[in-house]
């Protein structure tokens, strides 16, 4: 393949993460650019009722029962000459570990944000993430066939709230029962909302340029027509001015306004996004930058997920292709492992659909058949190759339990069942030190994920389980290879384990205690974060 050819195919790609607190409409703008881009005929409802469609990003059945998304999703389809790849991601709070990973794999963001609400807790969380990363975010402000806050008060909330100054693309005109559609700004043209375009891409949108007044007049009625007026007047007087360098530094935010439900202003949305976003960026290795168009493959694992089709019983790593092209078949060294591989059963996915590829590209998300020997943050590389991308950090957690199987003859099904599960990074699991598998003891950032865990263990592996709270809340590694940990003294509600790694690590009941155990020993170093 030639330089020329493979810069072709990566300029066509765009990878981008969908972001929002729970509620905010985020799955349903996912299934609306599915739709667009011909991947799917009818969007699914993503509510939790038993009769109701599922939406294709949610494919595990815990979230089909109960109408959230607890795992990031791989999407990729085509539209308008663009390869798109999308991560949609879960909003819960309790899975936001699994969004920050997702946030890795990566180019920009897009951020839904419920037009009556403003932005939310979870909101905050996720968006700190994308600012530490500087990747670009695209604003898309929900909801605007329901009541919404004034479209001025959503714009000074996300400057105050998330420290982003916003530029508006387009207005809305009203909202509620009185939404009667948006200004573009760029086109100076008013498109009018209409039911017609209610979950389907068929729709009939009537537009009238703003310098029509008398056509306009006739469409709004006097009131809306002289609210958008004035709006217009100061958005263009006071408003930040698009600008392209200060969006790909994640310094500036468009903003637009739409209804992802009734399908309106949803591929204005896409259109706009895909002509501003950027094909893939550099990445940063241990070498320094490893540009995307390169005669080098390389990649990184961002999250794992066994169980995805519970015919199969198998165990997928998700890779980030970052630089040149993957071919089946060929082979690629591991730089975590130290070996020259082949990645087995190379697949791109809807959601659980999945199909084998024979190519992709800078940019792609591919999944491969993992025997159990990647780990997140992995990289692999053409052979010749050793460089590895900066690692992805692993969160602590905050909720602990001690959990056994209820039948004691299914040990071997529970210990691999929630291995695995700890391995895709959604569960971190400890052992007492000294006293080997019997007592396991389950950590997660948020507490839902023992609901997960729980239904997963029966539902995948058949084996039912009991679950004991503890009160731990802080947990520290020890950073001291050459530590004794036996004779490490600490405080009474100390706890000495080790992790999945078998590196030594100590739970705390009290904050106060770990500075106590510091002082009672002299040189010992902790640290809040695992290093993979």
């Amino acid at each position: 393949m030639t330089e020329k050819s493979l810069a072709r195919e990566i300029e066509k790609r765009r990878t981008f993460a969908i972001i929002s607190h729970p509620d905010a409409g985020k799955t349903t703008l996912t299934e609306k650019f599915l739709l667009y881009g011909g991947a799917i005929n009818l969007a699914g409802s993503v509510k939790g009722k038993a009769t109701a469609r599922h939406a294709v990003s949610d494919w595990m059945e815990i979230e089909k029962e109960r109408g959230i998304s607890v795992t990031s999703s791989v999407l990729q389809f085509n539209y308008d000459g663009f390869c798109i790849n999308i991560l949609d991601t879960p909003g819960h709070q309790d899975f936001s570990e699994d969004t920050y990973r997702t946030l890795m794999a990566a180019d920009s963001a897009v951020m839904v944000i419920d037009a009556a609400k403003g932005v939310e807790p979870q909101t905050r969380k996720l968006f700190k993430v994308c600012a530490m990363r500087k990747i670009p975010i695209f604003t898309f402000m929900n909801k605007l066939d329901r009541d919404a806050r004034d479209p001025f008060e959503l714009l000074d909330d996300i400057e105050n709230e998330l420290g982003i100054p916003t530029c508006p693309m387009n207005w809305p005109i009203g909202s509620g029962k009185d939404f009667k559609g948006v200004y573009d700004r760029e086109r100076e043209m008013v498109v009018l909302f209409s039911d017609t375009l209610k979950g389907t891409k068929e729709g009939v949108k009537e537009e009238i340029p703003l310098s029509d007044k008398d056509a306009l007049l006739e469409a709004l009625g006097s009131e809306a027509f002289d609210a958008l007026m004035d709006d217009v007047e100061l958005l263009d007087g006071a408003g930040s001015s698009f600008d392209r360098d200060e969006v790909d530094a994640g310094m500036l935010s468009p903003v637009f306004f739409g209804s992802a439900l009734t399908n309106f202003g949803v591929e204005l949305f896409l259109q706009n996004f895909l002509k501003m976003t950027s094909s893939p960026m550099p990445r940063v290795a241990d070498s320094g930058e490893i540009a995307p168009v390169s005669d080098t493959f390389s990649a990184f694992v961002f999250k794992i997920q066994a169980n995805m089709n519970k015919a199969h019983r198998d165990r997928i790593a998700f890779m980030r292709i970052c630089s040149g092209k993957f071919n089946a078949g060929m082979e690629v060294y591991h730089v975590q492992g130290d070996k020259v591989m082949r990645l087995s059963q190379p697949q791109q996915m809807m959601a659980s659909e999945r199909h084998i590829v024979d190519e992709a590209y800078a940019g792609d998300i591919i999944g491969v058949f993992d025997p159990g020997i990647f780990s997140i943050g992995d990289t692999v590389c053409s052979p010749g190759q050793r460089f590895a991308f900066e690692g992805i950090p692993t969160f602590a957690p905050e909720h602990f339990a001690r959990v056994r199987q209820i039948d004691t003859m299914k040990r071997k099904q529970f210990v691999k069942g929630i291995t695995q599960i700890a391995q895709e990074g959604a569960i971190q699991i400890f052992h007492e030190l000294n006293t080997g598998l019997e007592e396991i003891i389950v950590g997660v950032v948020g507490v839902l994920q023992f609901e997960v865990l729980k239904y997963r263990l029966e539902n995948e592996y058949n084996v039912e389980i009991r679950m004991d709270t503890l009160p731990y809340g802080h947990i520290r590694w020890i950073a001291n290879r050459d530590i004794d940990v036996d004779k490490i003294s600490g405080t009474s509600d100390m706890k000495k384990v080790t992790d999945l790694k078998d590196r030594p690590l100590l739970l705390f009941i009290n904050s106060w205690s770990i500075g106590m155990t510091l002082e009672r020993n002299e040189g010992l170093e902790l640290e809040e974060f695992s290093r993979n």
